[in-house]
């Protein structure tokens, strides 16, 4: 079944072109890479929206470390093991933010009606965004890393490598709960102070900077059960150690079921405004 647009209002020369009233899974994954392609192509026009991925890791890491190592570790060598993986999730979780921020922006300034009226996935916008935004997320791991082993942090290579993909899952998992809250929201700046409020405690409210035996025992219960610190926990045996722990699992199962709930109603948000 198809249905027919007309591209030109020239009565003299009409153009008909025939859209498909749905579209298969290979042309739908087809087009999300596409739109994908889309997001990288802004980045490389709009190179200014990777100062986060490239200077908070930066900042973060040589702020953190060279003010608390001392501290809290004894020296700055000893503190990097713990900080590292700590600066690698808060960093990457944050950028995850950008996803709901520009799915707003770009409702807003009707990019989305536009894609609307073409013969494509209604889905492949919404997933291109968010594939795009990997990219993202690989750059603010790897450039975490680099300035860890410039001062003087020694990874275990393969537990680097690990640790990079299990941190990408994780922010593609989380980036879906700001993909829908940039669907229910009418601003982007909405977005991005909601996740504020909600990122805050859960990063800093963690073992990320400092282990949680020293906090009072109520603080160390909601620690301990805090999904940052699992990822924490996880980055920091599979870099140190090379070990793939029970943090693992539970992290990869909990960016599963962020997924399992939160890419139905995201996409479900998409397809009712879309």
């Amino acid at each position: 079944m198809t249905t027919l647009t007309i591209d030109s209002p020239t009565a003299e020369h009409p153009i008909v072109r025939e859209v498909p009233a749905s579209v298969g899974i290979t042309d739908t994954v087809k087009q999300s890479l596409t739109m994908g392609y889309r997001g990288m192509l802004k980045l490389r026009h709009n190179p200014e929206q990777l100062f986060d991925v490239v200077f908070q890791p930066i900042i973060f890491t040589l702020m953190f470390t060279y003010i608390f190592g001392g501290a809290l570790a004894g020296s700055v060598s000893q503190y990097l093991p713990i900080i590292i993986p700590g600066i690698l999730v808060q960093s990457v979780i944050t950028t995850s933010v950008v996803t709901g921020t520009q799915l707003r922006e770009d409702m807003n300034k009707g990019v989305f009606d536009r894609f609307k009226s073409l013969p494509i996935a209604r889905t492949a916008p919404l997933a291109g965004a968010l594939l795009a935004d990997v990219v993202r997320y690989l750059i603010a791991t790897v450039i975490t890393f680099i300035v860890g082993i410039a001062m003087g942090w020694r990874p275990d290579p393969l537990g680097l490598i690990g640790a990079i993909v299990l941190v990408i899952i994780c922010s593609f998992a989380v980036s879906w709960i700001w993909a829908l809250m940039g669907m229910l929201v009418k601003k982007a700046s909405a977005v991005q102070g909601f996740s504020l409020m909600i990122l805050f405690p859960l990063t800093f409210v963690s073992n990320a900077f400092v282990q949680p035996e020293t906090m009072p025992g109520w603080l160390q219960a909601f620690v301990n059960v805090n999904p940052v610190s699992n990822l924490v926990t996880a980055v920091r045996e599979l870099t140190n150690n090379g070990h793939v722990g029970i943090h693992v699992l539970w992290s990869l199962l909990g960016a599963a079921v962020l997924v399992a709930v939160f890419a139905p109603l995201t996409v479900r948000a998409y397809m009712r405004d879309a």
